[in-house]
């Protein structure tokens, strides 16, 4: 995981390496992860040999004030064993990043969406509806559009859900470019209100059929 503070600084250059803790390396060189400030490619992986000898220049380069505030964070940490491993992991990993373009959904949410492209959409919403507890996309989106910028616990509360499984299901509206998600709350973005007024449409001419 990548904070909104360490992406905005590998954003701007000032961060160019990070640090973990791991058994094995857990990215592989040249794949890209999202983060708060964008997308972020994974430029090289390192085994470090002696945490003592990282300097204070290493640790700025990775966000941190100074060597000795970077071996504290390195430092293991008794946790129960799982899957990902006790302690943080045996060995210690710098990794190379840099920033490499903007979040994709950000333009792909001002997309309106052209026939094929809708129905590909719908499709893939389709896809997040087939699960055993039955449709859920609908009645989150048609909230999130009466309700723009309201504090996400009020939707749970409204919806009969708990806060995280219900934020990772809008995190996957996202994804899609339906949503836009704010400090507080939500609000549908152009290509989400796009997707509900195609439905509505359909209903509108099943009603008059």
């Amino acid at each position: 995981m990548i904070s909104q503070a360490v992406a905005d600084g590998i954003r701007t250059g000032r961060i160019s390496m990070q640090y973990r803790r791991w058994d094995a390396p857990r990215v592989k060189v040249g794949r890209t992860q999202l983060t708060p400030a964008g997308l972020v490619e994974f430029v090289s992986v390192t085994r470090v040999p002696d945490v003592e000898a990282l300097t204070d220049r290493q640790a700025r380069a990775a966000g941190m004030p100074d060597a000795a505030a970077l071996r504290r964070a390195l430092a293991p940490r008794e946790r129960p064993p799982g899957p990902r491993g006790s302690r943080g992991g045996a060995h210690v990993y710098r990794v190379r990043v840099r920033w490499v373009g903007e979040d994709p959904r950000i333009a792909l949410r001002e997309r309106i969406p052209d026939e094929a492209e809708m129905a590909e959409l719908v499709a893939a919403v389709d896809r997040l509806d087939a699960r055993a507890t039955g449709p859920w996309t609908r009645r989150i989106l048609e909230w999130i559009r009466r309700h723009p910028r309201v504090v996400s616990t009020q939707l749970a509360a409204e919806l009969g859900r708990d806060v995280l499984p219900m934020k990772v299901d809008i995190r996957k509206l996202k994804a899609l470019g339906l949503t836009i998600s704010h400090d507080v709350g939500y609000e549908l973005s152009p290509r989400g209100v796009a997707y509900l007024e195609r439905d509505r449409g359909f209903e509108r001419r099943a009603e008059v059929s």
